[in-house]
């Protein structure tokens, strides 16, 4: 098959791309860095020329649900429009575990996504999956102010990126199924607690504290109303064993 993929050097893009890849396939990576604009359609009727499916894993920084939702459905579109207009047969799209339970801010964005692909006219399944391990050192990173760790008191169930993108790649490689069961880590997890786990791990300095943040959203969350249901598939990596795989951060210089 060939393959698109949208956000292809992303946390769960390039997962995607190296699955397709192993299972034999020719893979086309949508990027602006290749010359494809997904916000404006540019580059996407050459990239998109002979693929039989496209996967689309792209994302936006932003978490306004008004700009996350321009993104999202402006992006999608465009994608399904040079999709149809190149016969393309399936359309995989990634979102997010209980974002109807929680439609605000970036969740709203995703739920716009996902309204897009439904109303389209290109075949497709939806994927939702749980958050990636990988979000407690997108939090790590993100909310460090003057050596002090914040960490979002949060319910998850962790999956790894890697088996998201295997399993993108396998749905690619089936029929259209509507939305697919969701796909979440094996165990339910606090993410304060996987922050500071991994503050441990990789030998991050400085105290971790545990926060309360504002927003819809994040007290759905809290509450646990975006785990996954009953039907859910449950990947194999746990938390712990991707922490074992993390490298140590730096020493500083004496």
């Amino acid at each position: 098959m060939r393959i698109a993929i949208a956000g292809g050097t992303g946390t769960v893009g390039r997962h995607a791309v190296d699955a397709a890849r192993e299972r034999g396939h020719e893979v086309v990576v949508l990027t602006r860095s290749n010359g494809v604009d997904l916000r404006s359609g540019d580059g996407l009727a050459a990239a998109l020329a002979g693929v039989d499916a496209v996967i689309d894993t792209s994302n936006t920084t932003s978490l306004s649900a008004t700009r996350s939702a321009e993104f999202f459905t402006t992006a999608t579109r465009n994608l399904l429009a040079a999709e149809r207009a190149a016969g393309v047969a399936h359309h995989v799209c990634l979102s997010i575990v209980g974002i109807d339970r929680a439609p605000y801010g970036y969740y709203a964005g995703k739920l716009a996504q996902e309204r897009a692909v439904e109303t389209g006219e290109v075949p497709w399944t939806i994927l939702r999956a749980m958050q990636f391990h990988e979000f407690a050192a997108q939090m790590l990173d993100a909310l460090t102010i003057a050596g002090v760790h914040l960490a979002p008191r949060i319910r998850t169930q962790p999956v790894a990126a890697r088996e998201v993108g295997e399993r993108l790649v396998a749905l690619a490689e089936a029929t259209p199924t509507g939305h697919a069961p969701e796909l979440a880590g094996p165990r339910e997890e606090r993410l304060d607690d996987m922050v500071r786990r991994l503050a441990r791990a990789t030998g991050v300095r400085g105290p971790v504290v545990a926060v309360t943040l504002p927003g819809r959203q994040w007290a759905a969350m809290r509450r646990g109303d975006t785990l996954p249901g009953p039907g859910a598939t449950i990947a194999r990596q746990t938390f712990d064993e991707w922490l074992q795989q993390q490298p140590r951060a730096a020493e500083p210089a004496r």
